[in-house]
């Protein structure tokens, strides 16, 4: 039973997270970077800048201390936004013991060595059972304890049980999974159809062509993640097309804002720069554009979001080189 739970990274899903693990486990530390961000989430029980209106409960602690943060833990949680995910643990690998089991809620591929969160836990922190948690599930809505299912994916099924059950509660429900592979690129990937469907909306183009596109897209980003060696069936379930539906329609949906606003003719520079949360989406397209080309992939809608993101292409021209491409049969990936 995980009755000590640690938590790297107090952005929204962070905090969620606590707030869930609080109600079932005897104590949660919640890890912030920013020592002064620490200090005022200790005196305020809010994290004001992320999920404001929900106070959390006296077993969760805050601390800017790794090692407070870990010690004596039955799990970690890791909620690190995936472009920082390695730079952020490097320091702290001394500083976390070994041997304790890790949960990711990261969701994106380095660009630099396409390496997927949990690969990266194990490669910096050192070798250790990794279980990846996944699916439609907005921190906003999960504070405010609106129902929600997710999946838990691993190939420890003690680790993936034992996060079954210290978030299977009330209104949160958690199916298991072994294809770890599938569901980390699934909840990398739908971010990609995230800024692609803001195109769309941003360019008014209505629910006929968003439609479109999603469809397209979840062959597209199945197609991939079959040929990285991943399950087809863990596309059309609660981490591929059940994490796409709310990433592309929410307007929590960090990536389809910045889709939106691109189609209505801001720049990308623009957009980040405004934003105080990460939108995962623009380095996994790059990310995912590289990898596709290298291992041979088919993959148009990534291919022309590359272009609109990264090298100037109208918003408009990408969609209309989508439209006339040469037409295909239908149900083959």
């Amino acid at each position: 039973m995980i009755r000590r739970v640690a938590i790297l990274g107090s952005g929204g899903m962070g905090t969620a997270l606590a707030l869930l693990f609080a109600k079932s486990a005897q104590s949660v530390q919640l890890w912030a970077r920013n020592p002064q961000l620490a200090l005022e989430l200790s005196q305020t029980r809010e994290n004001a800048r992320h999920l404001p209106g929900a106070r959390l409960p006296e077993n969760v602690g805050i601390t800017g201390n790794a090692c407070d943060a870990t010690s004596g833990s039955d799990l970690i949680v890791v909620a690190i936004p995936s472009a920082y995910l390695r730079a952020t643990l490097e320091p702290l690998q001394e500083r976390i013991p070994l041997g304790i089991p890790a949960l990711s809620v990261v969701k994106g591929i380095e660009n630099a060595t396409f390496a997927r969160p949990s690969q990266i836990i194990k490669a910096v922190l050192g070798e250790r059972s990794v279980s990846v948690l996944s699916g439609p599930s907005h921190a906003e809505e999960l504070a405010q304890g609106l129902p929600a299912s997710v999946v838990v994916a691993g190939e420890d099924e003690g680790l993936n049980q034992g996060v079954l059950e210290g978030l299977n509660q009330g209104t949160f429900r958690v199916y298991t999974n072994p294809d770890i592979l599938g569901v980390e690129l699934a909840g990398a990937l739908k971010n990609i159809l995230g800024i692609a469907a803001g195109v769309c909306d941003g360019l008014g183009f209505g629910d006929n062509a968003k439609a479109a596109l999603l469809t397209r897209g979840l062959v597209e980003i199945s197609r991939f993640g079959v040929a990285m060696g991943g399950e087809f069936s863990t596309f059309f379930g609660l981490a591929g097309v059940g994490d796409m539906a709310t990433t592309c329609y929410s307007p929590y949906g960090r990536n389809r804002m910045v889709g939106e606003r691109i189609g209505r003719g801001e720049s990308l520079d623009q957009i980040l720069g405004s934003m105080v949360n990460i939108a995962e989406g623009v380095p996994t397209t790059r990310s995912v554009y590289h990898l596709a080309r290298q291992r041979q992939v088919e993959m148009p809608i990534t291919d022309e979001l590359y272009q609109v993101l990264f090298e100037g292409k109208a918003p408009y021209s990408a969609v209309t080189d989508l439209m006339i491409r040469e037409p295909k049969v239908e149900g083959r990936l």
